[in-house]
This record gives structure tokens, sequence and C-alpha cells, in this order.
């Protein structure tokens, strides 16, 4: 029995229960299943070509029997394969020769006809990451971005002071700033669901010349392209011995993305809670700090901030490795590849506790409104922008010398509005300013999302 406290990785070890919805998609034993799917589709499609009179077509019962080689793998299949790989020292051989196990002789000249590995583990590997992110990572993420928007809603009319430059700032509402997360992340998602993987299924070096020498007449293109997009990818006709992974590489790069904004989320919520104006709910046993009793940590932000490093160093690694190969083929990529699904299970794993973290968090509206009250000089904005709507041509300098590196109360700026030479209108609408209302369209763009 596998024991997770021997794992090398933390992804099998600790980790082993938050990501093991990926196996099904990049694990070994997945990679195995993948590649068994290409392979025996292809041989069902060969076997419908008319102009191939070598290759009878399959009746419906011998189509089933075939799929039945992938839809029903299991782990005793993948260790039949990989006792067959000890042997070839070649991870596709052993699919062809484990294919072959599994069909009449007749048939085995049929399986992998003029194919170069790569035909099958381009296919495969695009199918991994397509099906990783549709039916687990998509899910997960848009989960957070549920909560963010529930959130923002939530709080769409709490005022709270911002920070530029880490000095006091214009205020906002927490729900607004919680909802330029959401709408910044749901774009990005809108991207990655529309992004288009491809495929190539060309042979040797992406020239068909073993398909044309056995079969000149059969519209080798026509028929690769109809397979590839059988299989839901976008067919790349036109490459190398590999398909080029230009499309995987922009894939990558949405998901680095998605986990950028994630990232700054997680900063900006760590930093809210330590200013004070967020909290989080207690977890009854849960212990913060192994000496200080008082400690409730934002743990689940500065993990998720943690393992988005790794999946975004990895990631990045495999969008800017991938679409370089020397000349026609080098085997760099390989490798390379079969760490697609790493970067996937950090990202996995950040969402998971990006998820748990905001579930926790509430805003604590005293110390917002107390941060507010401290800092009346964010009202310098609205009145030297109302001074200047008056024509005075020193508005910003006047403001300046008044508010500048200082901390000004409510005494200080309502005496200062109070001499304005300005109309009582105006007059009015600044005394009636405070640094709680002073937050603008803040509620509307909320409604916006």
């Amino acid at each position: 029995m596998y024991n997770r406290l021997g794992a090398v990785s933390p992804l099998d070890g600790r980790y082993g229960e938050s990501v093991k919805s990926l196996s099904p998609y990049f694990s070994e034993a997945a990679l195995m299943r993948y590649r068994l799917y290409v392979e025996v589709e292809y041989l069902i499609s060969l076997s419908r070509e008319k102009k191939i009179k070598e290759l009878n077509s399959f009746t419906e019962a011998q189509i089933k029997k075939l799929r039945n080689i992938y839809q029903d793998f299991n782990v005793a299949a993948a260790e039949e394969i990989k006792e067959i790989e000890s042997e070839t020292r070649h991870d596709v051989k052993a699919i062809e020769y484990y294919i072959q196990k599994k069909i009449k002789k007749s048939l085995h000249p049929w399986v992998h006809f003029a194919l170069t590995s790569e035909d099958v583990n381009n296919l495969s590997y695009s199918l991994m990451w397509k099906h990783g992110f549709e039916q687990v990572f998509l899910p997960e993420v848009e989960l957070v971005l549920k909560k963010l928007k529930s959130i923002s809603v939530k709080y769409k009319n709490d005022p709270m002071l911002s920070l530029t430059h880490g000095q006091s700032a214009t205020p906002t509402t927490f729900g607004k700033e919680i909802g330029v997360f959401y709408a910044r992340l749901e774009r990005q998602i809108t991207k990655a669901k529309a992004q288009k993987l491809l495929g190539k299924f060309g042979g040797a070096t992406g020239t068909w010349s073993a398909h044309v020498a056995a079969y000149p007449k059969m519209d080798w293109l026509n028929f690769s392209k109809k397979f590839i997009q059988s299989c839901g990818l976008e067919p790349n006709l036109i490459t190398t011995q590999i398909e080029s992974h230009d499309s995987m590489a922009e894939s990558y790069q949405l998901i680095v993305r998605i986990n950028s904004i994630l990232s700054d989320l997680c900063q900006d919520i760590w930093m809210y809670i330590s200013r004070g104006i967020l909290g989080q709910k207690k977890i009854k046993g849960e212990v913060g700090s192994s000496t200080m009793p008082h400690k409730i940590n934002p743990i689940q932000f500065e993990n998720a901030e943690g393992n988005i490093g790794i999946a975004n160093s990895l990631l990045t690694h495999l969008s800017t490795k991938l679409p370089i190969s020397r000349m026609q083929r080098d085997l760099t990529d390989s490798t390379t590849l079969r760490n697609q699904g790493v970067g996937m299970a950090h990202s996995l794993l950040s969402l998971k506790s990006i998820l748990s973290g905001l579930e926790r968090v509430v805003i604590n509206k005293v110390i917002m409104e107390n941060e507010l009250n401290s800092h009346w000089e964010v009202l310098a904005e609205a009145i030297q922008t109302i001074l200047r709507k008056s024509g005075k041509e020193d508005a910003y300098e006047r403001l300046k010398s008044l508010t500048q590196g200082k901390q000004i109360n409510s005494e200080v700026l309502n005496k200062f509005v109070s001499e304005l030479t300005i109309s009582n209108q105006d007059k009015e609408t600044l005394l009636s300013l405070t640094p709680g209302n002073y937050i603008g369209n803040a509620p509307k763009l909320v409604s916006l999302l």
C-alpha cells in the first residue's frame, strides 16, 4: 500500500488528498489511458477509409471491444504496460504492444500505422490539459469567482480608507475593491475558456511521407484534420515532428495570469487583516501559533501565495521552453510536458486555500470607521477640485500647504472650508463630506459586475 508519508513530492504526500481530483488527467496511468484512446480511435478511423482496402471496416461490436481497451483501463492494465516498457525502454511502443495483445494478429500492423510517437503524445498531452482544466481547475476557480462577487455585493456600501503608495488616499468601499478582483479574474477566465488547443498528426517530420508512400491517393491532410477535430482539438497541419506547443504555451500563460491576479488578492487581503479592518472567524481547535495563543494567522492566503509562486514558475518555464525545439525535433519537451499537471496542481491548491480563507474573513466596521476618521486629509482632493471649479488658480497649492504630510482632523478641515470664498452650495457640499461618505460611485460600480 502506498504511504503518503514516504512521498518525495508534497503533491503526492501532504497535499495528496487536495489534488487527487487531478490524478485521472495527469498521472502516469492517465497518460497511458490517453495514449490508448488516441491509438484505438486512430485504428477505428483507418478502418472506415475506403481507400484502405487491406483493412476492413469494424462492426459495432468490434468497435465496442476496441474502445473497452481504454474505457475499462485500470491499475492492472497500467502495470502491464509498465512491464512491457521495462523491455522496450520506450513508453509509446509499450502502448502499441499492449493493444496488440488485446486484438487479433491480423490487426497488429495497423496499430500505430505510419505514426511517430509525437503524433500520439501531442494529442494526449493537450487532451490531458484541456480536460484537467475543464473538469477540475475551472469549477474551482469559478467557486472563487462566485465568492468574490458575493463579498463584493455584501460590502459594496462599507467605506474603507484607501492606501496608495502606502499613504492615506481617497476612500473606497471594501465591496468595490473586491469587485476589482472579480472583474479582472472573470476576464481571464473567459479568455481561458475560449482558448483552442492545437494538435498535429503528420508523421515523423510533419510531411505524412510514410502515409503517402503507402496510400498516395488518400487525402491524408483531410483525414488528419477530421481526426484531430474528433478528439476535440484544432488541427495544426504545418509542423515539424512535434506540434509547436504555441497554443499550450498560451493556455499556460492564461493560468499564470489568473494566478497572478489571485496572488494580488492574497496580498491585499493579508494586509487588510494586518491593518485590522478584516477579521477572521475562529475555528474550534485551531492553533495560530505554537507560542502565542492569541493569534489567528492568515495562513490560507499565505499558502495560496506560495503555491501560486511555484505554479507560475513552472508554467512560465513550460510556456517559454516548449515552443523551442532544435531542428525538426529534440526530446526536451518530453520530460518537460510531464510536469504540466504539477503546475495545475499547485494552482488548484492555491484556489482551495483562497476559498477557505475567504469563507472566514469578516470586516471590522469599528476599525474601518476609526481609520477613516483619523484621516480627514483625504478630503483635500475634493476641496481642491471644487476650488478649481470655482476658478481658483492656486487651489492645489493651498490644499498642499494645509495637508501635505499631515494627519488632519475634521475641525481643521471644516474651519478651512468655512473661510473659503465659494458658492454656498459648494461650501455646503464640502462641509457635508466626511471620509466615510466620500466614496463617489464605488457602490454603483459593484452593480456592473
